[in-house]
């Protein structure tokens, strides 16, 4: 089984098919998917649809990307809203958290440090909670270490890795996996490529994004969940492994890093006689 570890399946570009789409999921093998949220607006929304489908769990954070219109209460409202959750299996993580220095907007003065105060708090809101976090980290993989060091959480996902080897293993130093989807299907991208072959398969976790970050063969049209099994095929034709090898080590993986869901995973095959 394989397991999505980062999947928007409550993104508009579903609509209502959301929980019809993780159904066709797990029929081709996909077994868990993790539904990060990205602001306060969503998060009833993924609590549930991760509580209408089977095989999803989700995350509650504010995505650098929404950090503009956020307002300081939100994070009151993330920390009020983690405390609630924590009695419901299906919250697992912190998330969709960190710092985008990619959107020209994003990276202003202000708004710099605006987002790095958001990605800080919620970091707070993690270890206080015990939580792992889903980190989004484009073109800030240094600041997000250098963040990491100073609050400690309990690991996490670097989301969407596309950072070099040595930022790679500062990741696994501090207890994170590393998560690959569709940009490692693009013949040009070499370098992530490198990684994903290279890298120790213990420290590597496939994610789709969707709908987001479609492979090569659906660019530019909507990824989904049921694109990972094919992704996770490459990765082990990258490595010249099995795939039901990489399926089976990337989802002890998640599990490993994400021990809410590991729960989650082993309260649903026990017997209903328990």
């Amino acid at each position: 089984m394989w397991t999505d570890s980062h999947c928007h399946l409550d993104a508009p570009e579903f609509g209502a098919d959301g929980g019809s789409i993780a159904q066709r999921a797990a029929q081709l093998g996909v077994g868990w998917i993790v539904i990060p949220a990205v602001a306060t607006a969503n998060f009833a929304a993924v609590a549930a649809l991760a509580h209408r489908q089977s095989n999803c769990a989700y995350a509650l954070g504010i995505h650098p990307i929404f950090v503009p219109q956020a307002q300081e209460s939100d994070l009151a409202v993330l920390r009020q809203s983690v405390a609630a959750a924590m009695a419901d299996s299906r919250l697992v993580a912190i998330g969709e958290i960190g710092l985008d220095f990619f959107v020209p907007e994003l990276k202003a003065a202000a708004m710099a440090e605006k987002q790095t105060h958001f990605y800080r708090e919620q970091l707070k809101i993690a270890r206080d909670f015990g939580l792992p976090v889903l980190l989004h980290a484009r073109r800030a993989q240094d600041l997000i270490l250098k963040q990491l060091r100073a609050i400690s959480v309990p690991g996490g996902i670097a989301h969407a890795f596309n950072g070099s080897l040595q930022q790679a293993q500062a990741f696994i130093d501090l207890g994170f996996k590393l998560g690959f989807g569709g940009a490692l299907t693009f013949p040009r991208a070499l370098q992530l490529r490198r990684l994903a072959a290279n890298l120790p398969l213990e420290a590597i976790v496939l994610e789709t994004d969707a709908p987001d970050m479609a492979p090569v063969w659906l660019h530019p049209a909507r990824n989904s969940p049921q694109q990972l099994p094919r992704i996770g095929q490459l990765l082990a034709e990258l490595r010249g492994q099995a795939a039901s090898d990489v399926a089976r080590i990337t989802s002890a993986n998640v599990l490993a890093v994400l021990p809410r869901l590991a729960h989650l995973a082993g309260a649903a095959h026990l017997p209903e006689s328990l």
